[in-house]
């Protein structure tokens, strides 16, 4: 699956989740549960290199190198947010990133070439 389709995939079911935005690793731990339940290949805290780990890397099929990143984010700044993504999406093992918070701001459709989107955690909850 090209990873735009199944970017959207993940923001849709992670909109509609309920998940707990409070304790960031409380969160990991949900969104990897659910992840799985849903039959995503989810891997966490993957290594991009000495200095980058992205929270989470689904993997599309059988022995594939690079996945869609998912970087989870309840607070923080938005531009500090901005570039670390970019450093993520800098990586080659990084075919797309989702960013999945509550912190109100926009990305755009890439990042260093790579599909970028943006899972608003809070929509589950009106």
């Amino acid at each position: 699956m090209a990873a735009p389709d199944l970017a959207s995939r993940i923001v849709t079911l992670l909109e509609r989740a309920p998940l707990p935005l409070s304790d960031e690793k409380q969160l990991q731990a949900e969104l990897h549960a659910l992840l799985q339940r849903e039959g995503f290949d989810a891997s966490r805290e993957i290594r991009l290199d000495a200095g980058d780990i992205v929270d989470f890397m689904i993997f599309d099929g059988d022995f594939v190198l690079s996945g869609l990143a998912i970087e989870v984010k309840i607070k923080g700044q938005r531009r500090a947010i901005y570039r670390q993504l970019e450093r993520y999406c800098g990586h080659p093992r990084v075919a797309g990133i989702v960013l999945a918070t509550n912190v109100a701001m926009a990305l755009p459709e890439t990042i260093k070439g790579k599909p970028a989107r943006i899972a608003q955690l809070g929509r589950a909850w009106l």
